[in-house]
């Protein structure tokens, strides 16, 4: 019978692997120094790192690196040689046989046969005319031809096609060869890393006040010069790779390289792009790969007439809440597809990173679905940790921050994603949670307020919102629809007096915005028209509102109409971002909280030298309210209750405000000042000591 293992042994063994899972990963060690309580899944980071190692270095042998290998668009697909010819190439493994058809051949399935290779790939190389012209001219319609083992004729659309149309009344999408003679030349370098990140959440279909899908035309021309003016520095663009049902916000995506054809061309993407670039605002793509549509004839799903391909087998391969179909990471070609999509946005369009939509779907086998995420160490580690997905992240980090080092990446998760980085090379720079879903006035609490926008692990950067495109979908309402609801509609002219609860409304949709601005994050988010208070919901023509784009569209006018009091909420907005550029409070350490009085109502807090105030009574305000800080001399830099912003002008901006040597809440000088009722303040310190 053998001896028991003893704990001085386990402990001997422990400590072992300890000291060879920092052996193996780099930055570990800083890591664990950061955060001891990750110690005892030392192992499993070395595991995962190994793995993320291993498939580098199987691509470097096998492909000739990453650099090789994501650039997968550049053979895949259909392509004009030098010599006039087109070479065409496949991964169908599952495929009996693969053919190229369309308007060059008047659709003749079998004319045009691709070679078998190894692995899966087919290949066809098509001669030009005698006149050495192309003999797939630009504009044209394919499809490739997929007879399935099964003896099906299958006609599907390239998983590679850069550009996808759907015409008049048809179903499914066409594939349009798009080998235009002018290409857009970018005409501007791509801006600087911004030293903290303002993002203006945009749809370019709902960009216009008319009832009709906008054009990237509208937006560089009308909405660009607005977010430029508001003081956002970066734009989000969702729903910009193609799929086929609008009313999906973008989220089932059918053609992976091609960017939406309803709001125009590929070159006017780029323009857009540029546009942005000339006015120092970078863009990042919602990029979608946890999942993709279901849809055969013009998605990638049955591609070779198989359920498998790009997706897992069975079960494993749908996920049961969104019907849709899940990769399989583990896949050579898999990841082929998905890196170089990674780099396709990057280099053809020029975006400046991603916000990757789903990643706590990628990461789980549960795919989140039923689960909570308590912060505990041990649900990010272990069997429900998906880690063949965990390293394509790994890997598609690596190669954005590889290709362009400012390139910004951002998780769309509330798993706290620091507990399963590595390296910020090889790691998501931000993490997007779900912040303030909706305020009731009775559930208000203070110190629920202040932890909510606070509780983030240390070094872990997150993105703040108050409200998100998720919050304007149909079922649920925006800030402003949920403080104000159908008084929007009849009381927002400044010709007639305030009523409670529109003056409630702005005073609060403008505390409620800055607070979450100045304490919840590392980088603030706003969807396009929340920030002047946009009313209503946002839905998408379908057969449930008799495809009406009654809802799908945002009213910037409203704030461009001097006599409606939207404009006060677009002031606020501006002058906060504004400020934020000044001060960068967002690239500050978090901020220190003085005091969150649940009874007088009030939350103070200082961050990037100033000094932040809150007072979210409903009726008190308060005369000589002491507060702690740590400076001396202010001035009033942002003041909610000014008249520029709806406010009612309680406060005398001209004043200067002096702290005394009296210690209180934790702070070495307090100052007192008179804080009116629902008003939010920032106070900057001008006469710091010697």
């Amino acid at each position: 019978m053998a001896a028991p293992v003893t704990s001085a042994a386990r402990a001997e063994g422990s400590e072992a692997a300890l000291k060879a899972a920092l052996a193996d990963v780099p930055e570990l060690a800083r890591l664990l120094e950061i955060d001891p309580y990750l110690k005892p899944y030392a192992v499993d980071f070395q595991r995962r790192y190994k793995q993320f190692s291993q498939i580098l270095n199987s691509i470097g042998e096998n492909e000739g690196g990453i650099d090789k290998f994501s650039r997968g668009y550049e053979s895949f697909g259909v392509h004009r040689c030098a010599d006039g010819g087109l070479y065409c190439k496949e991964w169908a493994p599952g495929a009996e046989g693969v053919f190229l058809t369309g308007d060059f051949n008047d659709w003749n399935p079998f004319s045009y046969p691709y070679k078998k290779l190894d692995y899966g790939k087919w290949e066809l190389y098509i001669p030009p005319k005698q006149n050495k012209s192309v003999l797939v001219p630009h504009g044209s319609k394919l499809k490739v031809v997929i007879t399935s083992k099964s003896g099906e004729i299958l006609y599907r659309i390239s998983p590679w096609a850069k550009y996808v149309v759907r015409e008049a009344d048809n179903v499914n999408y066409d594939w349009i060869h798009w080998d235009p003679e002018h290409l857009y030349k970018f005409k501007h370098s791509r801006p600087k890393k911004p030293r903290s990140l303002r993002i203006y959440e945009s749809h370019v279909g709902i960009s216009s006040h008319e009832g009709k899908v906008a054009s990237y035309k509208h937006f560089t021309c009308n909405v660009l010069p607005r977010i430029k003016d508001l003081g956002y520095n970066c734009i989000q663009l969702m729903a910009v790779m193609e799929h086929a049902y609008y009313a999906s916000f973008g989220y089932q995506i059918t053609s992976f390289f091609a960017a939406s054809s309803r709001y125009g061309t590929p070159e006017e993407l780029k323009e857009l792009v540029d546009t942005a670039h000339s006015m120092d605002i970078i863009v990042l793509l919602d990029v979608v790969h946890s999942h993709a549509s279901k849809n055969s004839a013009d998605g990638l799903n049955m591609f070779d007439g198989t359920d498998s391909c790009y997706f897992h087998s069975g079960p494993r391969g749908t996920h049961d809440l969104w019907d849709s179909r899940l990769f399989a990471y583990s896949s050579w070609e898999v990841l082929r597809f998905l890196l170089s999509n990674i780099r396709w946005w990057l280099e053809e369009y020029r975006f400046d990173g991603f916000r990757f939509d789903g990643v706590t779907s990628m990461l789980y086998h549960h795919h989140g679905i039923g689960q909570g995420f308590s912060g505990d160490y041990s649900e990010y580690f272990g069997l429900q940790v998906d880690e063949d997905a965990l390293t394509y992240l790994m890997l598609a980090n690596h190669l954005a921050h590889t290709l362009y080092p400012d390139s910004i990446t951002i998780a769309e998760s509330n798993a706290q994603l620091c507990a399963l980085q590595l390296s910020q090379r090889r790691w998501f720079d931000y993490r997007l949670p779900m912040l303030l879903k909706e305020f009731k006035d009775e559930d208000w609490n203070m110190g629920n307020i202040v932890y909510t926008l606070t509780n983030r692990r240390y070094l872990e950067k997150c993105i703040a919102y108050a409200e998100s495109h998720d919050q304007a979908l149909v079922g649920d309402k925006t800030l402003a629809f949920w403080l104000m609801d159908a008084e929007m509609y009849t009381n927002m002219s400044v010709l007639t007096p305030f009523t409670p609860v529109i003056d409630r409304g702005i005073q609060l949709h403008k505390m409620i915005r800055l607070i979450t601005h100045g304490l919840g994050g590392e980088g603030y988010l706003n969807f396009m028209g929340n920030e002047f208070g946009h009313p209503e919901w946002l839905d998408f023509p379908r057969k449930g509102n008799n495809e009406s784009y009654h809802y799908a569209r945002r009213q910037f006018h409203l704030t461009d109409d001097d006599l409606l009091r939207y404009k006060f909420l677009n002031n606020f907005d501006r002058d906060m971002n504004r400020l934020e550029e000044r001060f960068g409070w967002l690239s500050a350490p978090q901020a220190y909280v003085s005091e969150k009085h649940e009874g007088n109502k009030i939350i103070a807090f200082e961050r990037a030298g100033l000094l932040f105030i809150f007072n979210f009574h409903p009726s008190r305000s308060y005369t000589d309210y002491r507060v702690g800080t740590a400076f001396y001399t202010f001035k009033i830099v942002l003041d909610s209750d000014a008249a520029e912003y709806g406010g009612h002008q309680r406060l005398d901006h001209s004043t200067d405000f002096f702290s005394e040597a009296f210690e209180h809440n934790g702070r070495p000088c307090s100052l007192l000042v008179y804080i009116p009722s629902r008003v939010a303040l920032i106070f900057q310190n001008v006469d710091p000591p010697n």
